[in-house]
Order: C-alpha cells, then sequence, then structure tokens
C-alpha cells in the first residue's frame, strides 16, 4: 500500500493550515446558536466563498465545516436526519475550493458536546455510533484525512479514533485543546490531560499526527511549548493551530485581537519547535492565514 498523500508531503516541507470557520460563518450571515454545518447543504456558496478565501490566502490544508456534525450535535438543531448528507457535502466543498490546485481536505470531527455516563447522560454506545456515522460519510466523501479536533477527554479521543479507523480514514490526525494552568507554568486539557500522557495514547491507537488547537492562554509561544514536549513524548509529526490570542468580551460578544502580523511573528518558533503543520484555531482569519504563508516562504 502507498504511503498517503498527506504524510508523504509532511516529509518534504511544512503544510499551512485554515482558520477559524465558526467566526467566518458569523460574519456570513449564520445566527448566534445557529447550525453553520447545515450550510454544507442550505447555503453551499457561503461556506464554499469562505473556504476559497483561505486557499487563496496560501492555506494547503482545509478543515471540513463538519465541527459539530455528528448525529448527537446535529439533533440539537433538528439536523439528525441529514448526518451524512451534511458531511458528504463539507468534504465535497472543501475539495471544490481548491480548484485545479492540489490540496488537503481534513474531515472535521468536533466534541459530540456532553459526558458520558456515568459522569454524564450520554450512553458510550451512542457516542460510538455518532462519531463511525461521520467518520463513514467524511471517508465517503473522499477526505484525505480525519481530524479529530478541540478534544479534552481521552475516552471521547479514542472513541473517536476508533470510528475513523473503522471507516478507513487514509489518515488519522487527533487534536487536544489545552489550557495555560493558572498557579503554575504548565498546560492541560479541561480534563486534565496531559501532553505527554495524550501523546502516550495517540501512539498506542495508531494516530498518523499529532496535534493542538484552541484552548484558554495558549498563544503562539505556549503552542510552541506543547509541540516540543509531544516531540519529545512520540515521533509523530505534529499539528499547531492555536488561536489568535486571548479572547476579550466587547458588547457581550467574545473577539480575538491578535494582529495578523503578530500572530505570524510567532511562526518561527513553532516551527523551531518541530511542528509540521500550522494554522489557525478561533479569531484567524483568511488575513492571519495569509501573513503565515508570507512568514513560511522566508523560513
Amino acid at each position: 500500500m502507498s504511503r498517503p498523500a498527506l504524510l508523504a508531503a509532511l516529509e518534504s516541507r511544512v503544510l499551512l493550515g485554515d482558520g477559524a470557520m465558526g467566526t467566518q460563518l458569523q460574519l456570513a450571515g449564520l445566527e448566534s446558536g445557529g447550525c453553520g454545518e447545515a450550510w454544507n447543504v442550505d447555503r453551499p456558496e457561503r461556506v464554499l466563498a469562505i473556504q476559497r478565501a483561505y486557499v487563496e490566502a496560501g492555506a494547503d490544508c482545509l478543515l471540513t465545516n463538519t465541527f459539530g456534525a455528528c448525529r448527537v450535535m446535529l439533533e440539537r438543531h433538528d439536523e439528525g436526519g441529514r448526518v451524512g448528507e451534511i458531511n458528504r457535502a463539507g468534504a465535497r466543498l472543501a475539495r471544490e475550493a481548491f480548484g485545479a490546485r492540489r490540496g488537503f481536505v481534513l474531515g472535521d470531527i468536533g466534541p459530540f458536546g456532553g459526558l458520558m455516563e456515568p459522569y454524564g447522560e450520554i450512553a458510550r454506545e451512542r457516542v460510538e455510533r455518532a462519531f463511525l456515522e461521520q467518520a463513514r460519510a467524511l471517508v465517503e466523501g473522499g477526505v484525505d484525512a480525519v481530524i479529530i479536533e478541540t478534544q479534552t477527554s481521552l475516552d471521547e479521543l479514542e472513541i473517536a479514533i476508533a470510528a475513523s479507523k473503522e471507516a478507513g480514514a487514509p489518515v488519522v490526525i487527533g487534536s487536544l485543546a489545552f489550557d495555560r494552568m493558572m498557579d503554575e507554568d504548565d498546560v492541560r486539557t479541561m480534563m486534565g490531560v496531559s501532553p505527554e500522557r495524550a501523546a502516550e495514547l495517540m501512539v498506542e491507537r495508531g494516530v498518523d499526527v499529532a496535534g493542538l488547537n484552541c484552548g484558554t492562554g495558549v498563544d503562539m509561544a505556549m503552542a510552541a511549548a506543547v509541540v516540543r514536549r509531544y516531540r519529545a513524548a512520540c515521533g509523530l509529526p505534529v499539528m499547531a493551530q492555536p488561536n489568535a490570542g486571548q479572547p476579550v468580551l466587547e458588547d457581550m460578544k467574545v473577539v480575538y485581537r491578535e494582529a495578523p502580523e503578530h500572530m505570524a511573528a510567532g511562526l518561527p518558533a513553532l516551527l523551531a519547535a518541530g511542528a509540521r503543520i500550522v494554522g489557525g484555531c478561533c479569531g484567524s482569519t483568511p488575513d492571519h492565514i495569509r501573513r503565515m504563508r508570507q512568514e513560511l516562504g522566508r523560513a
């Protein structure tokens, strides 16, 4: 079996990811609390325009607009009957956004948005079915990889990894959301998981790329520190997509104010730490990705 194209590319160059999707959807007219994933079917031209903007900015990788597109999440919007349609459309739109250019489509699986029994009310079997259904639809849509992102629990991450592998994903990326600890210069996920423990599990479960994204207080510098810790704990290539600085509350809305040039200035440290895929998460725009592309051109 030939080596997946994404992994082969990582051996020769650093790839640039995209930025925030949710922020851009809201700017395009999505109402607060609305189901942005349904736009893959109902407003495809708006999703396509956002993803084309990231491609034009220089992105090599696009995450599908399917962060909340597992059945558990979609049922909260009365969209559970369109799981397959929404995810396949998400994959198709991301591929279309690249046009004639070669690029990599990463099928996005986000958290299911709750707690499993015995800590919560969601049965593990329901989560297993939901992630497998979503992963299968993304693979059917032709993604180059499945990225399981913004994870805080190893149990949930493990379920999504197993589902992605069962669905036949060519590459599996596991990405966790770390928070800076208030009383020490360290990071953990909301569920107390360290980068080292996360890396250990991902190696055990056969993940191809270890990642980090989002998280409270995790700026470019802290992201570089997490990348170093991943690299010390495992031999996997690492993906890093930090937020555009620290959020602030303005007019009862959370906004990110880090300028594109300031965020891009932190890229050399991220590359020196060993990141092989770089990009942005919350608050990052096509302008942020454009500046990162310029910085990569100087590296």
